[in-house]
């Protein structure tokens, strides 16, 4: 399971390593589910960090640029 206070990097440098794992395929199948288990936690805990991030970059610059009247669309990064 991932840390609390894990970065996106690490997750990212973690996740890279489990697939490598994986991708060999000479892991044993309980050690595999273990491995498995601990991506799919990192990659909740990744799109945590990334929809934070995202939340301020639009918190940041919401007043640069005003909305066309009646949109409400979200701009893409």
């Amino acid at each position: 399971m991932p840390e609390p206070s894990v970065t996106f990097e690490n997750a990212m440098k973690r996740l890279g390593d489990i697939v490598n794992q994986l991708q060999q395929g000479t892991v044993p199948l309980e050690k595999a589910l273990q491995l498995f288990q601990e991506g799919t936690g990192l990659i909740q805990a990744a799109t945590k960090l990334l929809d934070e991030a995202e939340l301020q970059v639009r918190q940041f610059t919401e007043g640069d640029e005003a909305p066309q009247e009646g949109s409400d669309e979200a701009k893409p990064f």
